[in-house]
């Protein structure tokens, strides 16, 4: 709900964007009127949907405020967004998922237990197709080893995601060249710069299988994990310990990518991943050598 905030407590911008997805995004509306603990306001951009998103939904939800743009991909429409919100800090959600009730209330007050914490965020619930999905264990997002398992795949969920608006000014907004795994992107600058508090509960729904889902609707989203990963090896925030477990990861994706572009007859892609692949393991020879 959008409500009056008390002066001791922090005030929350909520951040939606969405394309064409009027009946999960009223969903996921509805979830944000349903929180505990009131937020400063909603903001949702719309990014050039043509199925008539704010004029069918503006009338039902007055309290929200929305930003419209020509389609530029989910990372442009985000950080439109984020720029025009005023709370200090920022919830994001996706318009095809959903919060429990608690969801806000549960992260206010970790965040107040932990008084240095810039980003929060929860468990989830995912419910694919209609079924619930019980989530493998390599999904823990218990914060040992953290930035290095989220290297192989994005273990941070946006919806889940309460972020202080500091962050914003000190690692950047969400990288618009990527089309996908920006969220990948982001999150690995923002565990270089902290450590983000885990609230252990199952507070975000997560509804998978639909067509438009970015992550089953794009071949070689390792092609963008790779990308990511190259852009962080230039970060001069990356200490020298951490070169490795990349230089490993790109590795292993690498390899994955030449493989799988040789299965689809792209030989000068598969080249290009294979060179990457032999200089990445070079390099890792060269740090145990080092160690030796």
């Amino acid at each position: 709900m959008v409500g009056p905030q008390s002066p001791d407590n922090p005030t929350v911008s909520v951040v939606l964007t969405t394309y064409n997805r009027k009946e999960m995004l009223e969903r996921a509306l509805r979830s944000v009127n349903r929180q505990s603990y009131p937020v400063e306001e909603i903001i949702v951009c719309d990014d050039g949907s043509t199925d008539g998103t704010q004029r069918e939904l503006a009338l039902r939800f007055p309290e929200v405020t929305w930003i419209r743009q020509e389609n530029k991909g989910v990372a442009s429409a985000r950080n439109h967004a984020i720029r025009t919100t005023r709370g200090s800090w920022i919830a994001l959600l996706d318009s095809d998922d959903e919060w429990k009730q608690e969801k806000l209330e549960r992260q206010i007050s970790l965040i107040a237990s932990n008084p240095d914490s810039k980003a929060c965020h929860t468990d989830e619930e995912w419910i694919r197709n209609g079924n619930q999905t019980i989530l493998p264990r390599f999904m823990d997002k218990s914060p040992q080893s953290l930035f290095s398992r989220s290297l192989r795949r994005c273990l941070i969920c946006p919806s889940s995601a309460l972020i202080h608006r500091d962050v914003f000014s000190e690692i950047g907004l969400f990288d618009e060249s990527f089309p996908v795994c920006e969220d990948y992107d982001f999150w690995l600058r923002l565990l270089l710069l902290t450590e983000p508090v885990l609230v252990h509960e199952k507070l975000v729904i997560k509804h998978g299988g639909h067509p438009d889902q970015l992550s089953t609707s794009t071949w070689g989203m390792d092609r963008f994990r790779v990308q990511s990963m190259e852009k962080l090896l230039n970060d001069p925030s990356l200490p020298e310990k951490m070169q490795a477990e990349v230089w490993k990861t790109l590795t292993e994706k690498c390899k994955i990518l030449e493989n799988g572009f040789a299965k689809r007859k792209n030989a000068d892609e598969a080249q290009k991943y294979g060179h990457k692949k032999e200089s990445y393991l070079s390099l890792l020879n060269q740090v145990k050598e080092t160690v030796r």
